[in-house]
């Protein structure tokens, strides 16, 4: 039902000895809740609500969905009106939130440049702006609606730890968090509105969609925490698969998969340090380490990871 808070908590990363005096625990928060289209105002209003509530049950980030604001939609024509500058109500309230709360906001929303619309996101804190993303790799009739992402992959430290973003059709491209994660992201946040369309299925017998479940699958190749939120159920005439996510680095589900028709609310505690203790899996086998560079590279703008 939407506006139905449920609350799950769960803690990651209990160690011993020595290893625990560096830990760097923080709270994220997955907030899966799905706006109406065509509806900025009312969407604001929603996420909004879902933020404050993270923040006063101890999150330290929040996820929104993608394009929360002003609700999921390829429609060039209606969403040219709606669409927000970098500076628009919608940046500016989850600024106003985060400001409050001394935490983090990733959300995503329909953003304007001059004649040019985008798909994007961003991470606020009570700084402003830490992180803007457009979405490179375009789903569907998104490529009607948007142009492509032109930001590149950004990574940025925000006190506790290292963070990148990126949005839904994104993480179906390996490269994506691979060079996220080698820039030194240890948790990459994931705005999503998973749709049917490119599987078969639309969940596993345990619930999880195949888009979470390739979520797992990366976090646990590239030793990074992935916090996914979904939209979920039907919307204008798409049902959102829901299926909302937070992965460890070894690939273990710490929080969901969200149920996959409605509005959740769920926040993990992780330590943020377990994403370098996941880079050696034993004496021997070290996946960062082993990667053959003489061979192969990944190079995201003027660096070659």
């Amino acid at each position: 039902m939407r506006g139905r808070l449920p609350l799950s908590v769960v803690f990651a990363g209990d160690h011993c000895g020595p290893s625990a005096e560096m830990a760097r625990e923080v709270t994220v928060a997955l907030c899966q809740v799905t706006g109406e289209p065509f509806d900025p105002k009312g969407n604001r209003r929603l996420a909004g609500d879902f933020a404050r509530r993270a923040f006063e049950r101890g999150a330290d980030v929040v996820v929104l969905p993608e394009m929360i604001i002003p609700g999921y939609s390829a429609d060039a024509e209606r969403l040219a009106p709606l669409a927000e500058p970098i500076d628009g109500p919608a940046v500016t309230e989850w600024h106003r939130i985060a400001a409050a709360s001394g935490g983090y906001i990733a959300g995503g929303f329909c953003e304007s440049d001059g004649d040019e619309r985008f798909n994007s996101a961003v991470v606020v804190g009570p700084d402003g702006i830490a992180l803007h993303y457009r979405k490179l790799h375009l789903f569907d009739r998104e490529k009607k609606a948007f142009q492509p992402g032109d930001l590149g992959l950004p990574v940025a430290e925000l006190g506790f730890g290292t963070v990148g973003l990126c949005v839904c059709y994104d993480l179906r491209f390996v490269e994506t968090a691979r060079a996220l994660a080698l820039q030194g992201a240890e948790l990459i946040l994931v705005p999503t509105a998973w749709l049917t369309g490119f599987d078969q299925v639309r969940w596993r017998d345990d619930g999880l969609a195949p888009q979470a479940e390739g979520a797992v699958l990366q976090a646990n190749l590239n030793q990074a925490f992935i916090a996914c939120a979904s939209q979920a159920g039907e919307r204008g005439g798409r049902f959102f698969l829901g299926s909302s996510v937070l992965v460890g680095p070894r690939g273990e589900l710490l929080l969901g998969p969200l149920s996959g028709t409605s509005d959740e609310l769920a926040l993990a505690t992780i330590d943020l340090a377990d994403a370098e203790r996941a880079q050696r899996r034993s004496e021997l086998i070290t996946p960062r380490a082993d990667r053959r560079t003489d061979v192969y590279g990944l190079v995201v703008g003027d660096r070659r990871l």
